[in-house]
């Protein structure tokens, strides 16, 4: 499927993707690549890390404008959840990413990207009643995109190696 036909599917008709598989798979790659399509297609766009994501949510609180940046989170076309389980989290991380989706749940697009299988994420954030809404609302209307099984970059290491030997 062409990138315009990808960022269609997740930017207009508001349905949610996962992309999983282990590192180097392209999953970040393809996440990029459907956000800048839909952005060349005059779509808002936000793209973060989840570390990232949860730390701008955490000053927000902060500095008082919570509202305001869940308000953006939940009307921006598509939001890009980038490498989820690459780091530890904070302990809300379950409820907000929670939050966070069910404010999008049938409004927006939301793709997240993981090394980790979902039947982790509950383990991972310490609350398995959070992750299983979350994910039920993801894929209601979502797709699981299952990228692998081996990284392109040692593939190629691998293929640049053997050559150099010949």
């Amino acid at each position: 499927m062409r990138l315009r036909c990808l960022h269609k599917r997740y930017a207009v008709n508001r349905g949610d993707a996962l992309f999983l598989g282990p590192s180097g798979t392209g999953k970040s790659h393809l996440a990029q690549a459907i956000g800048q399509a839909a952005i060349q297609q005059g779509y808002r766009v936000i793209y973060r890390e989840t570390h990232i994501l949860l730390d701008d949510l955490a000053e927000a609180v902060a500095d008082g404008s919570r509202k305001e940046f869940m308000e953006s989170l939940a009307t921006v076309p598509l939001l890009i959840i980038d490498d989820f389980g690459m780091r530890k989290l904070p302990l809300t991380a379950a409820e907000d990413l929670l939050e966070i989706v069910m404010r999008r749940y049938e409004r927006a697009s939301t793709l997240v990207t993981s090394n980790r299988p979902v039947e982790d994420w509950g383990k991972l954030l310490g609350d398995v009643a959070a992750v299983t809404a979350m994910l039920d609302r993801m894929l209601h209307h979502g797709h699981v995109l299952k990228c692998g099984p081996r990284s392109w970059r040692t593939k190629s290491a691998a293929t640049a190696s053997a050559g150099a030997t010949s």
